[in-house]
C-alpha cells in the first residue's frame, strides 16, 4: 500500500514559541499520524534568529517522546545571512532541511535566495548527510535547482516541496498544480504545501497525483472546515489522516518516512557544536552541543507519476468523491 508522509509545520508565522506546549501538541500530532516536524529557528517571542537555543530545546522535548523525523527550516523573511540561516543544520538531530529554490515576492517582502545561497545551503546539507527539501514557489525554481544539481550532483532522492498560496507565488488551483507537477523531473520525489489553506480539495488532488509528502500545520493554516478553526495542530493532522485513508492509502510512520526518503542515521557523537547563546533565554534547557558558555552546558552533554499519466487522471472527480466520503 502506498504511504503518504505527513510533514507537520506547527508554529504560525510570528507566534511565540513555548517549547513545552509545542512538544505536547507535536507528540499528539505524531500519534495521530504525522511523520516529520518542520521548525524554524526562532526566539521564544517568535522572531527568526540565528540562535539555535529554542529550536534545540523544542526538538529535544519532542524527541524525548517520539521518533519523529526532524526537519529544520533555513528560510523565512529576515535580515539574516545564508550562513546564519543554516545554523540549525549544526544541530545533530536534523535529518532534513529546507533548501529554497530561488528568489520571489513573498507577501509584501522580497524573499532573496541567490544561486550562491542555493549552492551554499545544499553543500551544508550534504556535508552533514541532511536531506534538502527544495522549496519551490514558482516553476522556474525547479530549473534553478536542476542547474545547481548539475554543478554539484545531488544525492538520491531529490525532494521538491511545491509551495502554493503565498501572495507573489503560485496559487492553489488544479490547473497550477497540474502544470507545476508536470515540470518535476522524472525520478524526483515531490510534496505540496498549501499556505492559507481554506479547503481540503487541493491537498486531496495532490495526493491523487502522487505526492510523497503533504505538509500541514499552523504555519500554513489552522482550517478544519468552513465553520471550524483548529485549536491544536493534532486536529488538522487527524483530518488529513482521514482524507488519506478515505483514498485507500496510509500515512507513513516516522520509520517508514526515513526509508522512503533514504535518510541517514544520526549520531550525537560526531555532531558539530550548535550556535546557542544566553540571549535566547532557554534557561540552559536546550540540551544541544552548545559552546556558548552562557548556560553551563557540558560539551558532551515512487511515488513518481509521469506527466503523460497525469493527463488521464480525472483529478476533480477523485477529489469530489473523496470529500464526499469525508463528510
Amino acid at each position: 500500500m502506498r504511504k503518504v508522509i505527513i510533514s507537520l509545520a506547527p508554529v504560525a508565522g510570528p507566534a511565540p514559541v513555548n517549547p513545552d506546549e509545542l512538544a505536547t501538541d507535536v507528540v499528539k500530532s505524531v500519534q495521530a499520524g504525522a511523520a516529520m516536524c518542520h521548525l524554524h529557528c526562532k526566539k521564544r517571542t517568535g522572531e527568526l534568529t540565528p540562535d539555535t537555543c529554542v529550536i534545540i530545546e523544542s526538538f529535544e522535548k519532542i524527541c524525548a517522546q517520539t521518533d519523529v523525523v526532524v526537519q529544520a527550516s533555513t528560510g523565512g523573511i529576515s535580515n539574516m545571512t545564508i550562513e546564519e540561516r543554516c545554523n540549525p543544520l549544526e544541530y545533530w538531530r536534523v535529518e532534513s532541511a529546507s533548501l529554497n529554490g530561488g528568489s520571489t515576492n513573498l507577501g509584501e517582502a522580497v524573499y532573496r535566495n541567490s544561486f550562491d545561497d542555493i549552492r551554499y545551503c545544499a553543500k551544508q546539507c550534504y556535508d552533514r548527510e541532511i536531506l534538502p527539501e527544495t522549496e519551490v514557489f514558482d516553476i522556474g525554481m525547479i530549473n534553478n535547482v536542476e542547474m545547481v544539481a548539475k554543478e554539484m550532483p545531488f544525492r538520491d532522492p531529490v525532494l521538491y516541496n511545491l509551495v502554493f498560496g503565498h501572495k507573489g507565488g503560485m496559487q492553489p488551483t488544479m490547473e497550477a498544480l497540474s502544470a507545476f507537477r508536470s515540470f518535476v523531473p522524472e525520478g524526483r520525489l515531490w510534496g505540496v504545501t498549501h499556505f492559507g489553506r481554506d479547503n481540503w480539495t487541493f491537498l486531496a488532488a495532490a495526493i491523487a497525483m502522487g505526492a510523497t509528502v503533504v505538509r500541514i500545520g499552523f504555519e500554513d493554516s489552522p482550517y478544519l472546515d468552513e465553520n471550524t478553526t483548529a485549536k491544536y495542530n493534532y486536529q488538522v493532522v487527524e483530518k488529513l489522516v482521514k482524507l488519506i485513508r478515505s483514498m485507500g492509502l496510509e500515512p507513513a510512520t516516522p520509520q517508514e518516512a526515513r526509508r522512503i526518503l533514504n535518510l541517514a542515521p544520526k549520531s550525537k557523537d560526531n555532531a558539530a557544536h550548535s550556535k546557542c547563546n544566553a540571549a535566547a533565554g532557554c534557561g540552559g534547557k536546550c540540551v544541544g552541543n552548545c559552546t556558548c558558555g552562557g548556560h553551563g552546558h557540558h560539551k558532551e552533554d515512487k511515488n513518481v507519476l509521469n506527466a503523460q499519466a497525469l493527463s488521464s487522471v480525472d483529478i476533480e472527480s477523485i477529489v469530489r468523491s473523496v470529500i464526499t466520503q469525508m463528510k
